[in-house]
């Protein structure tokens, strides 16, 4: 097996590729880039036991789509107040309020934040995937899966505090991982990881696309599947970080 993670920016200077191989109770960290684009990341899929993880939203909130859509089109709408109950379903995806209830703060929004530029160019990804050949589902039903390293490494247990602009701080997170991940072998990369957060992230987003390969989550309840099939859906690592080469 192998799994690709991408800590995925708007343009290609701040998007990061990792690729983990995974056999014999171990993984070994084979690659490990910044200022990657499209065209590699598409190739870096080809092959049938390989799975792919994207930091990055897949789709925008139904109730944000239908807003726009009525606004453009100058269509009646309902009294539009501003406050947060009306904007919430528009801020946030169903798998937003998951991710809440899971790891205790929101995520960045799609539609309100700057997180929104660089899911405009992952849905130009996904177009490219799936010509390739490439299985495209959002709702995290095949080899594509949206992840949130960030989250992942606070349901692993880690103190992940600082990490993002802290050099220091991924050091030893790099070291509180590798002690209690043995089977990791980070191939050389250890410094590009701790150098460059974009680098880091994919390498964590490549052990989550793990958890997702694996059914390692929890997945979209048949009532909001076809919602997540539209909006995405987060994959969140149910089990220790230990048990990723065993399961």
């Amino acid at each position: 097996m192998r799994t690709i993670g991408v800590d995925l920016a708007a343009g290609v200077p701040g998007t990061a590729l990792a690729e983990l191989v995974w056999a014999d109770g171990g993984a070994r960290l084979t690659r490990l880039e910044t200022g990657v684009d499209d065209a590699a990341i598409v190739a870096s899929v080809s092959g049938d036991a390989v799975w792919l993880g994207i930091d990055c939203p897949l789709g925008w909130p139904d109730a944000f789509v239908d807003f726009v859509r009525a606004h453009h089109s100058g269509s009646a709408l309902e009294l539009v107040d501003g406050g947060a109950d009306w904007r919430r379903p528009l801020v946030y995806r169903r798998t937003d309020h998951v991710v809440r209830e899971r790891i205790g703060r929101w995520p960045l929004s799609v539609s309100t934040d700057r997180l929104g530029v660089t899911a405009l160019r992952c849905a130009g990804l996904l177009r490219r995937l799936a010509e390739s050949g490439f299985p495209v589902d959002r709702a995290a039903e095949g080899r594509l899966f949206e992840v949130y390293p960030g989250g992942s490494l606070r349901l692993w247990g880690f103190d992940t505090t600082g990490y993002r602009v802290d050099a220091e701080r991924r050091a030893v997170l790099l070291d509180t991982l590798s002690a209690r991940a043995p089977w990791l072998d980070l191939g050389g990369f250890a410094p590009l990881a701790v150098a460059n957060a974009d680098a880091f992230d994919a390498m964590v987003a490549a052990l989550a696309t793990r958890a997702g390969a694996l059914g390692a989550f929890e997945p979209p309840a048949s009532e909001v599947l076809d919602i997540a099939r539209r909006e995405g859906w987060v994959v969140l690592p149910e089990g220790p970080v230990e048990a990723l080469a065993s399961w």
